[in-house]
């Protein structure tokens, strides 16, 4: 199975939705992106960034308020159960039944497709040694470590040889030689034609996979194009400053910025500049800083990370949860109360 990659498989258009509770969470404002076939898209953000409720809406599982969005040209509201035979989708854990046996739970998934007899007999047989399961088959899911069940629910997930697939943080929880495994896997599927929408908050992942980034933050795209532009937007060189405390970095920090064209970003007692030139850069801050009596603990230059891209974006890494207003009170009155004392 193959496809030109001008035609785009999925489409997001100004997606918006909205759940209502103790309080109103706004997970989707405005939303759009494309999916070209036979290619890998990356959904880059931190938890609550929008990225799971947007899989959730593509693959028909809830409706969106506003907007629209297409999966092979098929509406996911007006189409579903087209669009539904379409697609496979692998979440973030595992939805296989763990007293089932492998291979029971790719021919139950089968079924649920109305598979005939022999085409999933032989899909089974083909998933599991894909998967590198066929020893595992035999065996209750129970019996399973968390990476032979991540391979087989994305082995599920392509018994009716979807030609797209959603992975919602398919990796979450695996030890990085697992992750290594399920990453050759996915890059296989595409080389055979299969479109796949990844979501993740690994910026090693997106930058190891994807061939284009979407970054969302607080359910709107914030940033998109290849891992490398979205690198090369930001600068050629990040230099990493050491100080002895935050008060220090902060200080540190405050005396640099009006000689960069970016603003420095300060994690814990680090600072991060990026910029062009970085040697002279480099060289011309440990003037300034040591002209204002401020000692360095270390130093470092390195070329820009997607960590870096999201960091500047966003001002915060995708591994952190966004705070809401009253943490970031919580936080602020914690803050004043260790300076005071």
């Amino acid at each position: 199975m193959s496809f030109t990659t001008s035609t785009a498989a999925v489409t997001a258009q100004g997606l918006y939705k909205t759940f209502r509770g103790k309080r109103e969470v706004h997970a989707l404002s405005g939303v759009s992106f494309s999916v070209p076939q036979g290619t890998i898209l990356g959904l880059l953000g931190p938890n609550g960034a929008g990225k799971t409720t947007a899989v959730r809406v593509l693959s028909t599982i809830i409706a969106p308020d506003e907007g629209s969005a297409t999966v092979l040209g098929h509406d996911v509201v007006r189409e579903a159960n087209t669009v539904r035979h379409l697609i496979g989708l692998s979440g973030q854990y595992a939805t296989v039944d763990e007293n089932l046996t492998g291979r029971e739970n790719l021919r139950m998934v089968g079924r649920l497709f109305h598979l005939d007899r022999s085409t999933i007999e032989q899909r089974a047989v083909e998933l599991l040694e894909m998967f590198k399961l066929t020893d595992a088959a035999n065996r209750p899911l129970k019996t399973y470590s968390g990476g032979m069940r991540r391979r087989l629910d994305l082995a599920a997930s392509l018994v009716s040889r979807p030609p797209v697939l959603f992975l919602d943080e398919p990796t979450t929880g695996l030890d990085p030689q697992s992750r290594q495994d399920l990453w050759s896997m996915i890059t296989r599927l595409v080389r055979e034609g299969t479109t796949v929408l990844l979501t993740t908050q690994y910026l090693e992942e997106a930058d190891q996979l994807a061939d284009s980034i979407v970054v969302i933050d607080r359910g709107q795209v914030i940033a998109e194009g290849t891992p490398e532009q979205l690198k090369a937007n930001l600068g050629a060189t990040v230099i990493v400053l050491g100080f002895a405390d935050e008060a220090t970095a902060a200080k540190a920090g405050a005396l640099l910025a009006p000689s960069l064209t970016r603003a420095p970003m300060q994690e814990g007692s680090n600072i991060e500049l990026t910029v062009e030139q970085g040697p002279r850069v480099a060289a011309e801050s440990l003037r300034t800083l040591d002209g204002a009596g401020i000692a360095l603990t270390g130093m470092s230059l390195r070329e820009p990370s997607l960590d870096d891209v999201f960091l500047s974006l966003t001002g915060h890494r995708t591994e952190e949860e966004t705070p809401t207003e009253e943490q970031k009170g919580r936080r602020g009155r914690r803050k004043n109360k260790e300076a005071a004392r």
